[in-house]
This record gives C-alpha cells, sequence and structure tokens, in this order.
C-alpha cells in the first residue's frame, strides 16, 4: 500500500551490510527515511541493521544479489507491495580491485565477473526499479563510481574495476537524458579512496566517502543529473 510520500521517503541502498553502503543506509535513515538495506547474504544484512535498528531508524534488510535477476525482480516485488514506491535508488555494490592485473594480460573471465556486479547490476536495478522512482515526487539514482573510471586522468592498472565504472558513468549519462523529463536525477559518485574492506586501510574516514553520495541522493529538484561528482564537485569523465 502507498505511503504518504510527504512523509515517508523510501530508499534502496546495495551492497549496504558494510562499508560505504552501511554507512549511506545510516545517513540516510538519520535523515527520516525507510531504507533498505541490500546485502546478498541475508543474514549478514540482519546483522548489520541491528545497530541501526537499535538507534529506532527504520532499517529494512532484504536479500539482493544484483548480478541475478530473479534477486532484483523478488525485491521489485516486495517494494511493490509494501510501498507502492521509491524515491532512492543507491546502486552501491561492487567487487574487484584488480590491483595484480595489466589490461594486456587481464584474465577476461574476471573482467566479465567484475562487469557482471559493478556495470550489469546497477543497469539491471535501474531498468527494475524506475517504475517506482517515477511514481516519487522527485526520484534520485545514485551510481557510486570511482575516479578509476575516468578516461581523463585513467593509465594502466585495475582493468576489470576500471573498465566496469568506465561502463558505469556511461550508464550515467545515457539516463539521465532519457530520463530529463521524469524529474528523476541521475549521477556518478566518487566517494574517494575509503578506509573499508575494498579499499583497505589508510583511506578517508568512512563517513566522508559516505556524504557525497547522500549529497546526489538528497538533491533538489533544481539538482545536477548526468554529472560526475566528488564531494558535491564536479569530476572530469
Amino acid at each position: 500500500m502507498t505511503q504518504d510520500k510527504q512523509n515517508q521517503a523510501i530508499a534502496i541502498v546495495t551492497g549496504a551490510n558494510r562499508g560505504i553502503g552501511l554507512e549511506v543506509v545510516r545517513q540516510l535513515a538519520h535523515r527520516g527515511m525507510t531504507v533498505i538495506l541490500g546485502a546478498r547474504d541475508l543474514e549478514k544484512g540482519k546483522a548489520a541493521a541491528v545497530a541501526l535498528t537499535n538507534e529506532s531508524l527504520t532499517v529494512i534488510p532484504r536479500q539482493l544479489d544484483v548480478s541475478e535477476p530473479e534477486s532484483i525482480d523478488r525485491l521489485v516485488t516486495q517494494i511493490e507491495a509494501e510501498f507502492g514506491y521509491l524515491d532512492i535508488l543507491v546502486n552501491n555494490a561492487g567487487i574487484l580491485y584488480d590491483t595484480w592485473q595489466q589490461a594486456n594480460t587481464a584474465d577476461l573471465d574476471t573482467v566479465r565477473q567484475a562487469l557482471e556486479t559493478n556495470t550489469f547490476g546497477p543497469w539491471r536495478m535501474c531498468q527494475a526499479f524506475i517504475p517506482l522512482l517515477r511514481r516519487s515526487q522527485g526520484g534520485r539514482i545514485v551510481n557510486v563510481s570511482s575516479e578509476g573510471g575516468s578516461l581523463a586522468s585513467m593509465s594502466g592498472g585495475t582493468p576489470a574495476y576500471s573498465v566496469s565504472k568506465v561502463a558505469l558513468n556511461a550508464l550515467t549519462r545515457m539516463l539521465a537524458a532519457e530520463l530529463k523529463e521524469t524529474g528523476i536525477l541521475v549521477n556518478s559518485v566518487c566517494p574517494g579512496w575509503v578506509a573499508t574492506d575494498m579499499g583497505g586501510a589508510g583511506g578517508r574516514p568512512v563517513e566522508q566517502g559516505a556524504s557525497g553520495v547522500i549529497w546526489a541522493a538528497t538533491l533538489p529538484k533544481n539538482g545536477p543529473t548526468g554529472g560526475f561528482f566528488r564531494d558535491g564537485k564536479p569530476l572530469p569523465w
């Protein structure tokens, strides 16, 4: 059943049981939103949600593997039945920062694996949830990307990860143009080098990395679309 949109914003964050994704869930929930915490392993998702629900935040863990269409379809059905609309989609799930590879010798099966989650996953999520985002008073799609996907600064190394993020940025541009008349804003965000399981030690605090994602997820109606940002500032493509 559709809820009163003035009182309840609904958000989905993929890959959200740890790291940047979990912090994005936390910050959105602190803004009074109902946040769906998507996790491949539902038990890990439930465990991650406990501390947030103990703070009286509205966080709902759901099983979600963006590389499996059936998992996405199941979540669409759940959101349709429970809420009837969606306000924010944060495509955060990402894998394979392949520092051990070079493009000229890369294992293409590894590249395909990265593309499946980092590019096709967000693409599937967008296709599946755009109909529900159209029912929002101001839908927002945030694709969590990386400066590693910037052609302007690209060199060698991390071919699977970098190519998957270049493609994700291209998807952002296309969707933003196609959805311009709907009021749905679509942007890519680089959170920077963040101290997470993927980023390793020494990076910026996860709260700081997540803040740029929150900025894009909560843009006003006249906010930018089709852009690539870090900390709310444009990055070169």
